[in-house]
């Protein structure tokens, strides 16, 4: 499995790791538990059974991107995923849909990527139940944040390994 990922400007980062921190600190389940100097906050913008970054290579002449950071989203029933919500509009969009042509439409496991069916997000905790949630968006701070994607890599998951396309 590939993952192609926008990465934030320097403030959404340190927002999104600071909300990371404050849910370690909660003893909750945070995306910043990973130890991989590759896990970082990012925006996945398409899942494929495979990736040729050379693909990709000539999109990052579109970055940086408009992003906005509003509120937050919920993934899941009994377990969840918390996330910051990014707004879907203009740059990011057509980004979104660039990507989606070179790499043709995503097979069933990955639909959730499809220039319709896309929600981006910046992901702070996985494997939520219940009570965590509650507790969770009593421990992060929300606000809205207006920024860029300055960067763009390809996360190859078997490999466990990052191409930086920028």
């Amino acid at each position: 499995m590939f993952s192609v990922e926008l990465l934030p400007d320097p403030r959404i980062d340190r927002a999104v790791r600071s909300d990371w921190e404050r849910l370690r600190e909660a003893h909750l389940p945070s995306a910043g538990r990973n130890p991989s100097p590759s896990n970082r906050p990012h925006l996945t913008a398409a899942v494929r059974e495979h990736v040729d970054p050379a693909a990709l290579e000539d999109l990052v002449e579109l970055l940086p991107l408009p992003l906005e950071v509003s509120g937050v989203v919920l993934f899941g029933r009994e377990r969840f995923v918390l996330a910051r919500h990014v707004v879907v509009a203009g740059a990011l969009a057509a980004f979104h849909a660039a990507v989606a042509r070179r790499l043709g439409p995503p097979g069933a496991r990955f639909e959730t990527t499809a220039v319709d069916r896309w929600t981006p997000h910046l992901t702070l905790a996985r494997g939520l139940d219940a009570d965590h949630l509650a507790r969770a968006l009593r421990a992060v701070e929300i606000p809205n944040m207006v920024g860029e994607a300055v960067g763009l890599r390809v996360w190859d998951a078997a490999a466990k390994a990052v191409t930086t396309l920028r």
